[in-house]
């Protein structure tokens, strides 16, 4: 993950919301940016999975925005886009469990029918009774 800290760039910026006077002076919201496209740190499907983890915080550029404004200080909401975006980067790099076509079981396939016999029972009762 170190090499990945030369490719962070960390914006410190106004905190919205709550906070008093200290909101207006203090710039402690962290805005943290990577450039997925363009790594070279990272393999293709490492960043494809990356890119589709981002969702929204993804600009069309391939840059990847976190905003981190829960804490009160700076350092705190440092550390806390830091350990949001390795979380990322560490599901990103799990791949996912291949999926392969399963056929329904027999024994399934009798239930289904049976309970489709059941219902189609009830609407003849149904019927017979309201005539």
């Amino acid at each position: 993950m170190k090499k990945l800290d030369k490719e962070i760039s960390l914006d410190y910026i106004r905190a919205s919301g709550p906070g008093g006077q200290n909101v207006n002076k203090v710039s402690t919201a962290v805005q943290l940016r990577f450039d997925v496209a363009h790594s070279p740190s990272l393999i293709d499907d490492v960043k494809t999975r990356l890119l589709k983890l981002g969702g929204k915080r993804v600009t069309s550029d391939g840059v990847l925005i976190l905003e981190a404004h829960q804490y009160r200080t700076q350092e705190k909401n440092r550390e806390d886009a830091l350990e949001r975006f390795y979380e990322l980067v560490k599901k990103a790099h799990e791949k996912p469990k291949a999926r392969f076509k399963t056929k329904p079981s027999r024994a399934s396939k009798e239930k289904r029918i049976e309970g489709k016999k059941k219902r189609g029972q009830v609407k003849k009762m149904r019927r017979n009774f309201a005539e």
